[in-house]
Parts: C-alpha cells; sequence; structure tokens
C-alpha cells in the first residue's frame, strides 16, 4: 500500500511540474487566445436621419453607407486621414455643431494653419540642438549634418546607374 501511495505523490508531483511549463501550456492549450487586433474594425456610431420619409430598406449583404471601408480605414491609419470624415466631409452641420464652432473660434482659424505650425515647430526643434554641437561650434569643429531619410525611388535608380557602370 505504501508502494501505490508512493507512486501517486510521485505522479501529481509530476503533473503539478507539466503544468507549470510554458511549453505544456501551449500543447495542451491552458493559456488564453488573444484577438486578432486587426481583424477587429470599429463600427459607425448611430446617427438620426434628417428626414424619416428619405430612409430606404436596408440590402442585405450591402455595405453600411455611414462606415468606411477596411481599405479606406488602412489608408487613414497610414497617411494620418480619418476615414469617417472623408464619408462625411459633405454632411452639413447642425445649428449645435455649428455654435459649438464659433464659441471655440474654429470659424476664425487662419487658413495657413499647418505652415504657422511648423515654423513653430522649426523654431523648437533649434532650440533643442545638442549641448555636444553647441561645444564643437564653440572650439570650432565642424558638426555633422543629421542623417536624412534616404529616397527609395532615387536610391534605386542611383543603384542601377552604379551597377551598369562597373558593368562597362
Amino acid at each position: 500500500m505504501t508502494k501505490s501511495f508512493l507512486n501517486i505523490i510521485v505522479i501529481t508531483a509530476a503533473a503539478t511540474l507539466l503544468l507549470g511549463c510554458e511549453k505544456t501550456r501551449e500543447q495542451f492549450d491552458f493559456s488564453k487566445k488573444a484577438p486578432d487586433e486587426f481583424a477587429v474594425i470599429k463600427r459607425a456610431p448611430l446617427e438620426m436621419p434628417p428626414n424619416f420619409s428619405t430612409i430606404t430598406t436596408p440590402t442585405p449583404g450591402a455595405p453600411r453607407p455611414q462606415e468606411p471601408s477596411p481599405t479606406a480605414m488602412a489608408r487613414g491609419a497610414l497617411l494620418g486621414e480619418d476615414a469617417r470624415t472623408q464619408n462625411t466631409q459633405n454632411a452639413a452641420t447642425s445649428e449645435g455643431e455649428s455654435a459649438l464652432l464659433q464659441k471655440s473660434g474654429a470659424s476664425n482659424l487662419p487658413t495657413n494653419i499647418r505652415d504657422i505650425v511648423d515654423a513653430e515647430t522649426a523654431e523648437i526643434a533649434s532650440d533643442d540642438e545638442p549641448g555636444i554641437n553647441k561645444l564643437k561650434r564653440m572650439i570650432g569643429q565642424k558638426v555633422e549634418a543629421p542623417a536624412k531619410v534616404v529616397d527609395p525611388v532615387a536610391e534605386i535608380e542611383r543603384l542601377k546607374q552604379l551597377k551598369t557602370q562597373t558593368k562597362n
């Protein structure tokens, strides 16, 4: 009886140790699986129609008109555009929205706001020059320009020309 009791203890201890191993958890699928974050698409919010008589019956399988396509959402994520506003750009603002825009001063913004922000950012960037560069200028050493982003199209052309020159 002591031998069978000892066997049960050994088997229980081995099972406990195996459950602690990450590989065993993955093999027997004890861990949680997170959903694929790229497969999740946010739904557009519900909207009140301006006129109930103009509502058309939905067509099964047709895309929702207020919801951007996944391609437009991806383009917006990559290029920094808001995909939801692309479809609703032409929608007229309501009285409440226009009152809010007037109170906040959004209607009085200059048209060249992007240029103003870029100029202010350039000033801040020049003020944030590393101290070592300032010291190098003080003692007369040359300060290297920061690295530039390589233009891939121009770089491919340069490499092609270099390759043709080396063959000749």
